[in-house]
């Protein structure tokens, strides 16, 4: 079974290098990245799509379905709530540490271990119910960072990179 996932395209907050807030919409370089994805979206054979409800994933998701293939929406895949780091500069904020699974640094918002629980039970139920398909999955990139850990398993220091998906970039898993 493969699994595709994809980061919704740049919203303003990303252009700025803010942490961005769950209600925020992709902006037109947001909108230019999903249409240049949906073309090689349409050759994936994709069965599937499981999308975050959120506005930006949302609007990812209709630009990217050239196929028009069924989408399911499911709160598992939301971005990490963010708390009182939300409109905050990224300069001030230690990504690293941020982004770490074991960390216990930034307090006023979702773990990276919540996320990760959520994110897996998602994944398990995607496994069991859907093992003849082909998926989809339109999330965020803290949600991708738990993507990551369910494939790949969670580093002894807790640390996969803060960079490690672009809007709209596309990565391929496979069971």
């Amino acid at each position: 079974m493969k699994i595709y996932v994809i980061r919704h395209g740049e919203t303003d907050s990303n252009s700025k290098n803010i942490v961005g807030g769950i209600k925020e919409d992709i902006n037109e370089n947001g909108i230019k990245q999903a249409e240049k994805a949906r073309e090689e979206i349409a050759n994936l054979n994709i069965d599937l799509i499981i999308s975050s409800p959120a506005d930006r994933t949302k609007h990812t998701c209709n630009i990217i379905n050239k196929n028009n293939v069924s989408v399911i929406f499911d709160e598992r895949l939301i971005e990490r709530d963010v708390g009182i780091y939300e409109n905050k500069n990224w300069n001030n904020i230690d990504r690293k540490e941020f982004w770490n699974y074991f960390s216990t640094k930034y307090t006023g918002l979702e773990t990276m271990k919540s996320v990760y629980k959520r994110v897996a039970e998602c994944l398990d139920e995607v496994k069991e119910k859907y093992s003849d398909k082909t998926i989809l999955l339109v999330t965020h990139g803290g949600t991708l960072r738990a993507i990551y850990w369910y494939f790949n398993g969670i580093p002894e220091d807790g640390n996969v990179g803060y960079d490690m998906h672009s809007n709209c970039e596309i990565k391929e898993y496979e069971w």
